[in-house]
């Protein structure tokens, strides 16, 4: 039988409804699908994310510490807000009952062998889909010797990534013929944004890394580059986060530490906890040969 339509229901009608904005920076104008995903890469109450970056194979093969994914890796996956992987990687060694983000790299071709710059789109969309990956990730060589080829590929993905509410992360590489300072980084993420990236992953300079960040209107997540001294990495990622970073991808300085659970439990309390990098590198020290723990605050 039909409800009854009679004066025993409360509508509220005093009571407006809320108008939600979204969390992220330039992000209050995406689909729910989009919007959603955004929400799992960072987390919403901090606003910022530790992912874990294990795609360094797709063009320079089994880096040092990666050799074997599944001994080193998936241990640390549980404690990432995300993992950024191939998806012949995520396919054959993460297991499909982690709960854990996936950030897909999408772009490749070129070894270490030859000219990086000279990428293509190396992932079907549909297949993203089919991966229920979280978001995709672009490489860019601004300056590159194939530039306008990897700004399309950006520009192609982030087209196909709005049909199937899926955010892009456009990648600023820094090849060696490339200046790495705060006025390339403001050129490079300033157009991954404007030509459509969700967020932006690029490097941290000591010098004017904030008019990086203030300039570029959607959210910048700091590369953790070539393997540091464990207190340095720290300082690093506390200096970007101060500065303006909405968290960090780290790899070589999580995988190639002598205390990668540690590393992560450190990086973490840097990123969403407001650590200092002494109190963080404590952390470090003190996780040596604990287990490893799920991650806090999702």
């Amino acid at each position: 039988m039909p409800e009854a339509d009679d004066d025993g229901k409360n509508f509220h009608a005093g009571v407006p409804a809320p108008s939600q904005g979204f969390f992220l920076k330039g992000s209050g104008s995406l689909d729910w699908g989009m919007s959603n995903r955004l929400a799992r890469v960072f987390r919403p109450d901090t606003a910022r994310t530790v992912m874990l970056a294990i795609d360094h194979g797709y063009f320079q093969g089994p880096t040092t510490g990666l050799e074997r994914v599944d001994l080193n890796i998936l241990p640390l996956v549980p404690m990432a807000d995300a993992l950024m992987c191939t998806r012949g990687i995520l396919r054959s060694t993460v297991p499909p009952s982690s709960r854990t983000p996936v950030v897909l790299r999408a772009s490749g071709g070129p070894s270490i062998l030859k000219e990086l710059s000279d990428e293509q789109i190396a992932v079907d969309i549909e297949d993203a889909a089919r991966l229920n990956v979280a978001a995709l990730a672009v490489q860019v060589f601004i300056g590159g010797e194939h530039e306008t080829q990897s700004v399309h590929n950006m520009t192609r993905l982030v087209d196909l990534g709005l049909r199937y509410g899926i955010p892009v992360m456009g990648v600023t590489a820094v090849g060696k013929e490339l200046t790495r300072d705060a006025k390339y980084l403001r050129l490079a993420c300033r157009i991954c944004a404007e030509l459509g990236a969700q967020f932006v992953k690029t490097y941290y300079v000591d010098e004017g890394f904030d008019t990086v960040t203030a300039s570029c209107p959607v959210p910048i997540v700091m590369a953790g580059g070539k393997k540091l001294p464990e207190l340095d990495a720290l300082t690093m990622a506390y200096r970007a986060v101060g500065e303006g970073a909405s968290g960090v991808d780290m790899g070589r300085n999580i995988f190639q530490s002598d205390n990668p659970v540690g590393m992560m439990r450190a990086v973490i309390a840097i990123v969403h906890e407001g650590k200092s990098p002494e109190e963080a590198l404590e952390i470090y020290r003190s996780s040596k040969g604990a287990p490893v723990g799920q991650r806090s605050g999702r």
